[in-house]
């Protein structure tokens, strides 16, 4: 059941990826604990945090220190790998192009998704037919990303077995004509708070990102999915706000070592059990 949650949840997985690859995983008592945790948290708020999700955390930082270093660069130089329909949608977005629910967003990003063959995901597919473009600068741009890519994208898929588990399926659940293939999608985002963006002292608005859900089978964010999104926030800066109930934004601070997880769209219409997804939305008052 739905609630007007004040706070989200802070979620211990640990026990859970430990044994969710074992035979008999339904059966073990600390991924039974893990599974019923989770549960109530879609049931209840539709967010939460996870802890002991086994990524490094020195690579999800240098994953957020390179991205710095990408967008401190020079406006033509994050231009040689635009996003356009000519690139299949992947690439840098510059400030003042992304809108939601018609309305602008204040922040640059990247862009990658499943990279797509003619044929692929048929007629559906065509438009993102295509391959991730990937800075030159930073270097190891590429190198550290796609490690921390592969990474989420394992996570994800364990606590897509668990969620299953909750549903009263067999872990395998979302493997077979649902998600097992998944498409899934990474945005880097930077939002420039009240610093200059655009040439401008002052911003417009303080919404980075307007109210959404999420809508692709997973989005590893580096702060959006369809089933499952993983955020990466910075550790000094709260932004991100999801709406309860009651209509409040509650702020889900950064905290370090975890991930916030939202359940997305495709969930909610897959299984119609009380599950929930909430709008989301990034509100910021100072510059990172």
């Amino acid at each position: 059941m739905a609630i007007a949650f004040k706070s989200l949840p802070i979620i211990d997985i640990s026990p859970m990826l430990a044994k969710i690859d074992d035979p008999n995983a339904e059966e073990d008592s600390g991924v039974c604990e893990v599974v019923k945790q989770l549960d109530q948290a879609c049931r209840e708020a539709g967010f939460f945090y996870i802890k002991g999700h086994g990524i490094d955390e020195f690579l999800v930082e240098e994953v957020r220190n390179l991205s710095r270093k990408f967008f401190d660069l020079p406006l033509e130089e994050k231009l040689k790998i635009e996003l356009t329909p000519k690139a299949a949608y992947r690439g840098y977005q510059p400030f003042g192009v992304n809108l939601t629910n018609g309305e602008l967003d204040t922040h640059e990003a990247i862009d990658y998704y499943t990279e797509v063959n003619e044929g692929m995901f048929g007629a559906l597919g065509k438009t993102m037919v295509g391959c991730n473009q990937w800075p030159l600068d930073p270097p190891n741009y590429k190198q550290v990303v796609e490690e921390y890519m592969n990474l989420c994208k394992n996570l994800s898929r364990k606590i897509m077995q668990a969620l299953a588990i909750g549903l009263g399926g067999s872990k395998d659940l979302f493997e077979r004509n649902v998600a097992g293939d998944p498409f899934w999608a990474v945005r880097v985002m930077h939002y420039p708070g009240v610093s200059s963006a655009n040439g401008h002292d002052t911003q417009e608005s303080d919404i980075g990102c307007g109210a959404h859900t999420d809508y692709v089978a997973y989005t590893l964010a580096v702060y959006p999915s369809g089933l499952l999104t993983l955020v990466n926030q910075d550790d000094d800066v709260t932004a991100l706000q999801v709406r309860n109930l009651s209509g409040e934004w509650i702020s889900a601070p950064p905290i370090p070592g975890t991930f916030v997880c939202n359940i997305g769209d495709m969930l909610k219409f897959a299984i119609t059990a009380g599950i929930n997804q909430r709008l989301v939305r990034v509100h910021y008052a100072s510059s990172y």
